[in-house]
């Protein structure tokens, strides 16, 4: 086994510092939110690119659980990051856009005051007198560096993952007027159970070691070293996935890497797992690693969504939040949670999530970098208006077909007339976000989608749309009732698995509803399965083979308008196209039409 397979996220910190960081002190006592203060603290930081004239431009980068202030390197002779491949000159977070802020948290041992530093009280080192602090202290420092010593007052955005996520969320919390647009990824409102009680574990590895000397080891050659190790090593598992681990492992389980260790070696994962914690012992502190764990522990902005509403009500930023599937450390199921209760108060919330292999470790990653890169780069984007607000073109040369749209979508701007001036409006599978798009254009600014492929999302992103990586089934139920004047599903029942349940939800979210779909009952695909005998299959909205169509649906206008009667939904209007001449249908529309587009609900709510 290769050396380079024995690499982790954080590969890039060593025990050495950055020549480029910086340490500032702060002139007053800090009180904690537990009880208590602390007198003399510092914090390390390190700052990137250069501030704007308005002061507008600042990004904080918070750090998970093992991370530093060197984000990333200042130079090509300096010591790289531990967010090397996502923060520099051209980079996701583009440090020749924006001035990029990132410290040491407290309670670490990196630079900014943690158990390791001296009490000045007793001219020792805290250990274990050092005081239980939460991530609101650690927020409360960073706040205090941001604004008294480098002068800023507002921050265009915070980014963390994990402990660093965290943190993004009590920034919110604590100081709702100062953060244009947050960040969240692979994080959460809390651990659950199981991911604490890893944490405990890790902790009593520590403190069970017999150098451990209840935390009053640092006048002593012989360190806590086993148990951190330990620790380390039993944290690094859930970082992982399954998946990962057997690329890995599996077929050279039998095969260790011959390394200097006193921990088993009889399995490849054996020595990968002493590597890991022979490594993070040269660089951290035992007393750290319990400060720090046992913060992210007591940390919670809700046990439920209605309390993660009521904690962030105050929020006035923008958001993001990214997740990854093989993540069951902080799951996506986390990340939905934040999203439903931020989108139940009004607040404005994007969220995607990653297909991934790569477990908790993939937000430090290069496997998914392209996609929570380019994610990231585009909401900074969205936030500093640098983004190009595409216009959407009705040119079929200009548009490539889709896995269900027809080139030609004159129904696009009938849709868009169909709806009333200042609407708040729900676009339901909204793929790549043209019908957002257009609506912007004429002047809507309350818009939402919902759109299941994750990469459509990320193109939605960077026309700085509002877009929600959900299941259209699931998704809905994220919103209370009438929350939008209309709700729109536009060429995508078709491909529902419930439709009946979906038009229902539709009904219950908005005001009224519009929903256009190809008419299976077309005269030409009449005459196809009549003649051939086969499925049909022509240019346009069928354009596919029988055995690989997204379609699951083959619904007829003369079918929709029975449904609706069946279920007493009222039709306020309808239009009926056909797409290849580019006319409307007004003669037999069930025969004639190849698409159909119908406005149900309230008559006083569509109505201009």
């Amino acid at each position: 086994m290769t050396t380079e397979e024995f690499h982790s996220s954080d590969k890039a910190i060593t025990s050495e510092t950055s020549s480029y960081m910086k340490v500032w002190s702060v002139p007053s006592s800090i009180n904690l939110e537990m009880g208590g203060k602390l007198d003399n603290v510092k914090i390390a930081y390190e700052t990137y690119g250069k501030l704007n004239n308005k002061k507008s431009n600042a990004v904080l980068i918070c750090h998970a659980l093992s991370g530093d202030s060197h984000v990333a390197s200042h130079s090509k002779d300096d010591l790289k990051g531990w967010w090397e491949i996502f923060v520099g000159p051209g980079k996701s977070i583009d440090t020749n856009k924006y001035f990029v802020i990132c410290s040491n948290v407290l309670g670490s041992c990196r630079g900014t005051t943690g158990p390791n530093s001296i009490n000045q009280n007793t001219g020792k080192p805290f250990g274990k007198n050092f005081p239980l602090i939460t991530v609101g202290d650690m927020v409360k420092v960073q706040k205090l560096l941001v604004n008294d010593a480098l002068k800023i007052q507002n921050l265009l955005c915070v980014v963390g993952g994990s402990l660093g996520g965290f943190q993004v969320l009590e920034w919110a919390k604590q100081y709702p007027s100062n953060v244009k647009g947050c960040i969240g990824i692979a994080t959460s409102s809390r651990l659950s159970p199981q991911a604490l009680a890893f944490d405990v574990v890790g902790r009593n590895a520590i403190t069970h070691d017999p150098h451990f000397k209840d935390g009053q080891y640092y006048d002593t050659n012989a360190k806590p070293e086993d148990g951190l190790a330990i620790a380390r090593m039993l944290g690094h598992i859930t970082y992982l996935s399954n998946d990962s681990m057997n690329k890995k492992f599996g077929e050279n389980k039998l095969k260790p890497r011959e390394i200097k260790t006193d921990f088993e070696k009889r399995f490849s994962i054996g020595t990968y797992l002493a590597y890991q914690g022979k490594k993070f012992v040269e660089r951290f502190d035992a007393n750290s690693y319990i400060t720090l764990t046992t913060a992210m522990d007591l940390f919670s902005i809700g046990e439920n969504k209605k309390e993660i509403e009521i904690s962030l009500k105050n929020t006035n930023s923008d958001w993001l939040f990214i997740s990854f599937s093989s993540d069951w450390l902080y799951p996506p199921s986390q990340s939905k949670e934040l999203v439903e209760a931020l989108v139940s108060s009004g607040k404005n919330v994007s969220y995607t999530n990653i297909p991934s292999k790569a477990g908790h470790d993939a937000f430090l990653l290069e496997d998914e970098l392209e996609d929570y890169g380019n994610l990231t780069s585009a909401f900074l984007n969205k936030l500093t208006g640098d983004n190009e607000k595409t216009s959407y073109s009705l040119e079929p040369s200009q548009r490539e077909k889709t896995n269900i749209f027809y080139n030609k979508r004159l129904d696009l701007n009938i849709i868009v007339d169909l709806i009333p001036k200042n609407s708040a409006v729900l676009d339901l599978g909204c793929e790549d976000g043209d019908l957002l798009s257009l609506l912007r254009e004429k002047g809507f600014t309350e818009l939402i989608g919902i759109e299941i492929d994750y990469k459509k999302v990320e193109t939605c992103a960077k026309k700085s749309l509002t877009v929600i990586n959900y299941d259209i089934e699931d998704g809905l139920k994220t919103f209370s009732n009438k929350k939008f004047d209309v709700a729109i599903l536009s060429q995508t029942l078709q491909a529902i698995k419930d439709v009946e349940k979906v038009i229902i939800e539709m009904t219950r979210v908005a005001k009224a509803s519009i929903i256009s779909f190809p008419n299976f009952a077309y005269q030409p695909l009449r005459e196809m399965m009549f003649q051939e005998g086969k499925a049909p299959k022509t240019e346009g909205w069928y354009g596919y083979e029988w055995y690989n169509t997204p379609n699951k649906r083959f619904p007829s206008i003369a079918d929709f308008e029975d449904f609706c009667n069946l279920k007493n939904i009222s039709i306020l209007r309808s239009v009926f196209l056909n797409s290849e001449k580019g006319i409307q249908i007004t003669e037999k529309p069930n025969l004639n039409a190849d698409n159909a587009i119908f406005v149900l609900g309230d008559p006083e709510k569509i109505t201009r």
